[in-house]
Formats: structure tokens, C-alpha cells, sequence
């Protein structure tokens, strides 16, 4: 989408929190995107976001987010 004005976080679908964050632990996110579809005044983005905890074989959360992109 080109001339992007605003970027909406419309929810989510699904979150799964599989594991808890010990503090000072080390995180980082991977994005998928899902489906992109029209919506009635811009277009939904539908993303997975799976959030890896260093040192565990298992993700600290994976949730399922939905935004709605706004053209300029």
C-alpha cells in the first residue's frame, strides 16, 4: 500500500502465552504475515507474532494480530 496515513491495531484473534519471561531475559519477535484483505476504508493485515525467549526451545507467546492500514 503506498501513501500509508495511519496504521490502526484493530485486536487480536488468538493469544497464547506458552511459557513465562523471567526478568532480564532476553526476547525477541518474529512477524508472519497472515492475510491481507480489503476493508471498507483501507485494507486488514492480519499477522502472527511469535515471540522467542532465549535459552527455551518453546515461545514465550505467539498472538495473532489483526491492524487496519489507512491510505493517505
Amino acid at each position: 500500500m503506498e501513501n500509508l496515513a495511519a496504521r490502526l491495531n484493530y485486536g487480536c484473534n488468538k493469544v497464547r502465552f506458552t511459557t513465562p519471561v523471567p526478568s532480564g531475559k532476553r526476547i525477541r519477535a518474529h512477524f508472519k504475515i497472515l492475510s491481507v484483505e480489503d476493508a471498507p476504508r483501507g485494507v486488514r493485515l492480519t499477522t502472527e507474532a511469535t515471540v522467542e525467549l532465549e535459552g527455551s526451545a518453546k515461545p514465550a507467546c505467539i498472538a495473532e494480530q489483526i491492524a487496519i492500514l489507512l491510505p493517505a
